[in-house]
């Protein structure tokens, strides 16, 4: 079996994280549009954009730290809430 390093495994788990991140904030501000509440498509957070949901803190500081810390067994974070 082939062993992968750090580096590897990083880009391995963190496209399909960014894709689902940004798939799930979206749908929260699309659903919140469709009920009547404008305020997330007015902010420009119904898109596909992964920066658009970036959270400093809690889409990258916070998830390298834990990852560190947990010698690379477990990993937590956010995006930044749609309004």
């Amino acid at each position: 079996m082939i062993e992968l390093s750090t580096i590897q495994q990083i880009a391995v788990w963190i496209l399909p994280v960014i894709f689902a991140i940004t798939l799930h904030e979206a749908a929260h501000g699309y659903v919140a549009n469709y009920f009547g509440d404008g305020t997330a498509k007015m902010l420009g957070r119904v898109s596909f954009n992964p920066l658009h949901h970036f959270d400093l803190v809690g889409t990258l500081i916070i998830p390298l730290l834990v990852l560190l810390l947990s010698h690379f067994n477990f990993v937590f974070g956010w995006a930044k809430p749609v309004p």
